[in-house]
């Protein structure tokens, strides 16, 4: 299991599940609400290239973010007034100590995604506890062919899970996202250009079906 830390511009394949396997997701309303969360916590900190809900896990291609990128928190009271508790201070050149906000941290924004969702679901069906295994997973991706079979492999894990026979039919993925005209976070465009092009991007995901398909072919060695 790969718990190192998340390192600044760099590509993950973020993956995990369900405490005791059990389900993340158990209606409509329940990915809409994950994937709010995920735009709310994770967007300030990665770009998003690929991504799959399923019932009991979840699969991510992000980009963490260069350092320099990511937003630094606002810190206000309710009354709109600085709050200046539990920050950094710098020395200014009259050597008086001046607050500094710090940068939201990757991690912890990972956290408080799993976190904010935990405490929904658990309110919402009347449990309690973790939901998350923990530490969740994270694999650096390695090269752009790296890159590549992950967004298949991320888009074909409904289809690999019987929930459908196709992946245009699952609708809790971005594979249809890629294709869309319409307006969208994931950074479309450039998972486009890793296969040169829609065309591309289609022919790569059915040449890769019909290897998964064949009885040589080895499995990513973390699938669920």
């Amino acid at each position: 299991m790969n718990t190192s830390p998340l390192e600044y511009g760099k590509y993950y394949h973020i993956y995990n599940r369900g405490i005791n396997r059990c389900n993340l997701f158990q209606d409509n309303e329940n990915y809409v609400h994950f994937l709010n969360l995920f735009d709310k916590y994770i967007s300030p900190v990665a770009d998003t290239y690929a991504w799959v809900l399923m019932k009991n896990h979840f699969h991510f291609l992000v980009r963490i973010k260069p350092e320099a990128e990511i937003p630094f928190m606002d810190h206000k009271t309710p009354e709109g007034l600085p709050d200046t508790s539990g920050l950094e201070k710098n020395l200014s050149v009259s050597g008086r100590p001046e607050s500094v906000s710090k940068r939201y941290k990757p991690a912890n924004q990972f956290s408080h995604l799993f976190n904010a969702y935990t405490k929904a679901i658990n309110k919402k069906y009347l449990r309690t506890g973790s939901l998350f295994e923990h530490p969740f997973k994270r694999i650096r991706v390695a090269n752009i062919n790296h890159l590549k079979y992950l967004v298949y492999y991320i888009h074909h894990n409904p289809v690999h899970h019987g929930f459908c026979e196709s992946m245009f039919d699952y609708p809790w993925s971005s594979f249809l996202t890629v294709s869309s005209p319409l307006k969208t976070k994931l950074k479309r465009d450039e998972v486009l250009k890793w296969f040169a092009n829609k065309d591309g991007f289609n022919d790569f995901h059915d040449e890769q079906k019909i290897k998964d398909a064949s009885p040589l072919h080895i499995d990513m060695p973390h699938s669920f």
